[in-house]
């Protein structure tokens, strides 16, 4: 699908998902295209494992997710996601984090 020039320019003020990225975000999304989606690739450029790009790969796809459905992403994800990122965590250890912190929120909704 092509779009005109006003058409584009029109659509520009559309409050698109990506609007709401932030500017390191933004590049992420870039390098990523850039990259051809190659996340081996990604992770070159940045000069991090591969682990640490899919994380935060991941967090950026949970968060334009969220975005779109219009809610706010989950506080213990973006932590486990950010200590990840920074090598604090190993990859493994937030899932299992992630894993049981979900199967007691699902507790804990079905108790209402």
């Amino acid at each position: 699908m092509t779009f005109s020039e006003t058409e584009r320019e029109s659509r520009s003020t559309v409050n698109h998902p990506l609007f709401s990225l932030t500017e390191e975000e933004l590049d992420v999304v870039q390098q990523l295209v850039l990259a051809s989606g190659s996340l081996k690739e990604l992770a070159r450029v940045y000069q991090v494992s591969y682990p640490t790009i899919r994380a935060k790969v991941d967090r950026l796809i949970e968060r334009v997710q969220k975005i779109v459905e219009g809610t706010t992403p989950d506080p213990m994800m973006q932590l486990l996601a950010n200590l990840v990122e920074r090598g604090e965590i190993t990859v493994s250890a937030a899932r299992s984090v992630r894993d049981l912190y979900r199967q007691k929120m699902e507790q804990q909704k079905e108790s209402i």
